[in-house]
């Protein structure tokens, strides 16, 4: 993996190069925000963001595992969705999200 960042807004933003594609650290994103991380895990239990993720690896990914999808977007919205990245990943075979453990134990 290849490592770089960007500055944006007077904030530099991890861009991690794997398997030939680039990511973004969202964690980097909104350290700077009240709330922080809790503003990933808030984005990931939205409806709209999980519809949005679906579409893209349905578009991108051929190895994409649509049933897991199907149950995960009927859920979505709910007030006790809860979806960690890795769950995601793990259960779709998603490419367009990674996680990592950050440099003191927190996902990226």
């Amino acid at each position: 993996m290849k490592n770089r960042s960007i500055t944006v807004q007077g904030a530099a933003v991890g861009i991690t190069t794997r398997h030939e594609q680039d990511y973004i650290s969202l964690t980097d994103m909104v350290k700077n925000f009240d709330g922080g991380s809790a503003l990933i895990e808030q984005w990931l239990k939205n409806k709209d963001t999980v519809l949005f993720l679906g579409v893209w690896e349905q578009i991108n990914n051929p190895g994409f595992n649509s049933l897991e999808f199907e149950g995960i977007r009927n859920e979505a919205g709910r007030n006790s969705f809860y979806l960690p990245a890795k769950k995601w990943i793990g259960a779709t075979g998603a490419i367009g999200l990674y996680a990592k453990a950050g440099r003191y134990g927190g996902k990226r």
